[in-house]
Parts: C-alpha cells; sequence; structure tokens
C-alpha cells in the first residue's frame, strides 16, 4: 500500500522526460516508472522565435501520454517544468496556455537561476561534496553554479545550448570544421567573460548533469572497458574527455552512430555539446570532470517530497536507509542491534587492525544492509546482498567504497570474496582484500551475537587478553545459549583473520 506517487515531467529543449517516485508504507522512496521521447524543441524555432505549431501538437501528445502513465500509478500530484526552449520561446504564454487546455497540466516555466537550483538540489543531495562547479548543458540552455560547503553560492544561465548551436555550427553530415569551431569556442568564451566570478576559484571539479557529459561518462567507459556500469560519481581527466572529442568531431554522423557507448539519438549533436563543455573547463580551470547521473528531475523531487528541508545533510545515511527500507524483510531492532554491535567491536579493535578512518563508514552501512537481500531468497542472502547493493542507487560512495561495502555485507571467507568481485577486481588493490575480511568478520560475529533476533544483550563489554576477545554481557534479558554457540562456531575462522579467539561470557552463563 503506498502512500504517495508523485510524476515529474522535465520538458526540456533536447528530449521530454518523466520520473514517476513512489513513497512506500514505510518511507522509503523508489522511481517505479519513467519515459524519455526526444523533442528538439530548440531545433524548432521560425524566424520569429516561436514553437511550430506541429511541435505544440507533438509536445501535447507525449504530455497526454505521461498522463495517462501516472493516472494508471494513481499519482497523487503531476509537476511539469519546462526550460530554455519554451521560456525564450516568443509565443511561451501560447505554449502554456495550450498545453494547459489540452493536457490539463499547469506547465511551470522555469527561470535560468531556478533550473540552476533544481540541477543543483539533484547533485547535491546524492554526491557527498564539499565545493565545486556545476554545469547543465541542455538544449536551449547552459547553466553553471558555484557551491562551497555544499551551499549553493552564485549561478547564471547561457542561452546556448547543443541543440542551438548544433542547428548554429554542424553542418548536415554531422562534421564541425575548425574553422567553425573556433568562431564556436569564441562566441562561449566571450559569453564566459561577461561573468568574471567564474574564472575566481580555479582548481575546483566540474560536476556535470544533463545527457551531454552523461554520453560522455559512457563513451569513456566504453573506451577503458571500465568495470562497474554506473556513470554516476565518475571521474574523467580531461585529456581522455580531450581525446573523446577529437575522435568523435573527424567522424561524419553515420559512423558516429555506431561509437559504443554512445546512444543513436545522442550522436548528433554530441560534439557541439563536448565542444561547449571543453571550453567552460578551460575557463573555470577545473581539476578534472566528475558525471552526476542525478539532475533536474531528482531535485524537483526533493523540493517537491522535502519542501522544509530539501538538501540533504547527510546523503549515504539517507541512501542506506532508503535502500535498508526498501527490502524491510529483517526485523527493523535486530538490524539495529548489529550494527550498534557492529560499531562497537570495531571501536574496541581499529587501533589493533590499524584500520583507516574510513573504514567506519563502510562497515556501519554495510552493518545497516547485510540481510537485504533476503527480499529475495533468505537461504541465500548473502550473495542477493551483493548484487542488491553493487546495482541499487547507494549514494554518497565512490565506485569502488559501493564494492566493498556489498563485499562487507555479504563476507563469508576471503576465497568467496574474490570470487565475487572478480569482474571488479581493477578498482581494488590487494590490501582491500584483508580490510573486507576484517570488517566482514567483525560483521558476522555481531550477527552472531544477536543469532535469536531478540537484542537479548545490552550492555557488552569487549576486551582484549592473551589471544581472546572476550565479550562479557554485563546486562542480558534472557539465556544467551543461541548465541554463546554461534560465536563458538565462529570463533576458528574468526581466529585466522583477527587472531582472536572470541568467547562470550554472560550472567546467565556459568
Amino acid at each position: 500500500m503506498t502512500e504517495q506517487r508523485i510524476g515529474i515531467i522535465d520538458i526540456g529543449s533536447n528530449s521530454i522526460r518523466l520520473a514517476v517516485y513512489e513513497r512506500t508504507a514505510n518511507g522509503a522512496h523508489r522511481v517505479i516508472d519513467g519515459g524519455k521521447r526526444p523533442a528538439r524543441l530548440s531545433g524548432e524555432i521560425d524566424e520569429q522565435g516561436r514553437i511550430r505549431s506541429e511541435k505544440i501538437d507533438e509536445l501535447i501528445g507525449i504530455l497526454n501520454h505521461y498522463r495517462l502513465i501516472c493516472a494508471h500509478h494513481r499519482t497523487g500530484r503531476i509537476r511539469a517544468v519546462a526550460t530554455a526552449a519554451i521560456r525564450n520561446a516568443t509565443n511561451r504564454d501560447e505554449v502554456v496556455e495550450r498545453l494547459l487546455n489540452e493536457t490539463g497540466l499547469a506547465v511551470e516555466v522555469l527561470s535560468g537561476e531556478e533550473e540552476a537550483r533544481f540541477g543543483y538540489l539533484g547533485m547535491i543531495n546524492t554526491i557527498d561534496i564539499r565545493e565545486g562547479f556545476l554545469i547543465d548543458i541542455g538544449g536551449g540552455s547552459t547553466e553553471i553554479s558555484l557551491f562551497r560547503d555544499r551551499t549553493l553560492v552564485q549561478s547564471v544561465s547561457f542561452p546556448f545550448g547543443c541543440v542551438n548551436m548544433t542547428r548554429a555550427f554542424q553542418d548536415d553530415s554531422g562534421m564541425l570544421a575548425d574553422d567553425d569551431l573556433s568562431v564556436l569556442e569564441h562566441a562561449i568564451s566571450k559569453a564566459l567573460d561577461q561573468e568574471p566570478w567564474l574564472s575566481w576559484t580555479p582548481g575546483l571539479p566540474l560536476i556535470g548533469v544533463g545527457g551531454t557529459v552523461r554520453a560522455l561518462g559512457k563513451l569513456d567507459q566504453a573506451a577503458t572497458r571500465y568495470a562497474f556500469p554506473l556513470t554516476h560519481n565518475y571521474a574523467i581527466s580531461s585529456s581522455n574527455a580531450d581525446a573523446i572529442f577529437d575522435q568523435l568531431r573527424t567522424m561524419p554522423l553515420d559512423k558516429r552512430r555506431k561509437v559504443p557507448g554512445l546512444s543513436k539519438d545522442r550522436a548528433d549533436v554530441i560534439v557541439i555539446g563536448m565542444a561547449i563543455l571543453r571550453v567552460i573547463y578551460r575557463k573555470l580551470r577545473s581539476t578534472h570532470y566528475l558525471i552526476c547521473g542525478a539532475g533536474l528531475r531528482d531535485g524537483l523531487f526533493f523540493d517537491t517530497r522535502f519542501t522544509n528541508q530539501s538538501r540533504l545533510d547527510d546523503v549515504l545515511g539517507y541512501s542506506v536507509r532508503n535502500l535498508s527500507l526498501l527490502h524491510p524483510e529483517a526485523p527493523q531492532p535486530h538490524l539495529m542491534q548489529v550494527n550498534r554491535l557492529s560499531m562497537q567491536l570495531y571501536e574496541s579493535l581499529k587501533k589493533q587492525a590499524s584500520l583507516p578512518a574510513r573504514t567506519e563508514v563502510w562497515l556501519d552501512a554495510a552493518s545497516s544492509l547485510f540481510r537485504i537481500g533476503a527480499s529475495i531468497d533468505y537461504l541465500q542472502y548473502a550473495k542477493h546482498t551483493f548484487y542488491l547493493i553493487v546495482n541499487s542507487n547507494l549514494n554518497g560512495l565512490t565506485h569502488r567504497e559501493i564494492v566493498l561495502i556489498a563485499a562487507i555485507a555479504s563476507f563469508k571467507s576471503k576465497s568467496r570474496f574474490r570470487q565475487q568481485v572478480a569482474e571488479y577486481r581493477e578498482l581494488l588493490d590487494e590490501a582491500d582484500i584483508e580490510i573486507v575480511a576484517q570488517l566482514g568478520m567483525l560483521l558476522q560475529l555481531a550477527v552472531a551475537l544477536d543469532r535469536s533476533e531478540t537484542q537479548s544483550i545490552g550492555r557488552l563489554a569487549i576486551s582484549v587478553s592473551q589471544g581472546t576477545l572476550k565479550l562479557d554481557a554485563l546486562t542480558c534479558s534472557g539465556p544467551l545459549d543461541v548465541e554463546r554457540a554461534e560465536v563458538d562456531e565462529l570463533s576458528k575462522d574468526f581466529r585466522k583473520i583477527w587472531q582472536l579467539t572470541p568467547i562470550l561470557h554472560s550472567p546467565y552463563i556459568v
């Protein structure tokens, strides 16, 4: 039983997208449906700056289709927004009125600043980063924002994008001549000069949202045969981006459509989009590109759902809680007990193992998610937990950290771990194997300490003495026979990794 569903429709200059968000009865959020239709509205402007009537008819048809999908899902609200193409059209009011009359949707026409703010909100709630520049190259506009200490400082919207600039500079074969590239770069650079603050803070990453940078990420991953199937939070060097640009610019359009990693509906505008991106990167004197898979629609969702506090303070914490609530088969009291005991064990043993500080974050997440695989099959939940973590939207982490947390949450043995991560091996180093084994075994011990899932252990005193890990249950609500048997069974494997034999004592055990 769902409490509420929200439909978000983004009428962009290049495409029209739908995302249907669901809030489940226990408070988790997820996307349950979506759609994407090419629009190229920025390429359908006549000499008077009007969107052509036949294009409006096409837009109405798409919106009515999306409205039916939302009705099928019984959405409580549909929020539809339009960006640069409709914003800049001379018949903007007529378009909005027709859309209202013929679809029933009151479309919000976002200003450039609003568009930048929602894009920032989508990014800052899904990537754990303190400062940088954010760029969104759309079909008819480009937004650039500066954020410091996770707070939006300044933003600007320029009236050029990958569609309207492709129309102006690229020939019919899809080629961009040297002279045209020079003129394009000069025009963009001149526009950027009107905003001097863009050059005041060099040395920051350039985070990109939108189709152009997502396409760049997929192209780079295809070229390097990258192991992890996710572009969100993926870093690209300027040299790699330049090499991809140079390769694509020399290709006619028919060949470009066959390039691995590049979708056919992006092939005709990717070169101009990347040309814009590169000029801005150089102007900002950025360190590298970072791809963000979230964007405007995600920002609109957060703004709609969390009206009073739309910016998250803890990206990873929210994401872990949300993923756990999406797979609620494991009792929450048991998960909380295992998490508490895991972190207490970590605190007691971290100095002995010289564990890096970030490992605390990994164990915290893994000990909250270790049972989500039971939503598929309890008997093999560890295997399914690994798969779900690797293939879910776990935000606030690098790709390497996602794999490590999945491995910790599902750890059984080093040999099994090596098999699990074989396809992601290039992301890991040899030291990661030992860290996963140590943290995975701490988690297994914490699970054993609540094997009856009754949270019997209250206060637990932990001490190390002469190769023994003493676990004294100072307070407990009943006999710990099951827990003691589980700890004894685990002790041999635990000793192999930690060189300590765990022994559980309680007032009920003589």
